[in-house]
């Protein structure tokens, strides 16, 4: 009897990274594309903190802390959307100032 028979064939095992073997399943959507862009179109200060969030994702994955990584993944999305929707109510707020500005101008010359 071969020794080297004992062995299970090599591939990916149910310890593998992104493997659909893993006990956890796969790793989290890091969200980081949400986060440029709320870095790039929207508010960049709630921005960077999405894409710093976004980007410990993989790195807590790969540590093995996974719900440290779905944390991180759900609070990425989470701090891009507050950025989209601050962004929207200060447009909101401009476009409201801009009408009333006017609104006087024309209410002062007749």
């Amino acid at each position: 009897m071969n020794a080297y028979r004992q062995f299970p064939p090599p591939g990916p095992g149910p310890g593998v990274y992104g493997s659909p073997f893993h006990p956890y399943g796969r790793p989290p959507e890091n969200n980081l594309v949400w986060g440029i862009v709320a870095t790039v179109v929207f508010c960049m200060p709630i921005g960077i903190v999405s894409l710093v969030k976004a980007s410990r994702v993989n790195n807590l994955w790969a540590q093995g802390r996974f719900d440290e990584a779905h944390r991180a993944a759900r609070s990425a999305k989470t701090w891009a959307i507050w950025s989209a929707v601050i962004w929207v109510v200060g447009l909101m707020a401009l476009v409201v100032a801009y009408f009333a500005f006017w609104a006087a101008v024309v209410a002062t010359t007749n």
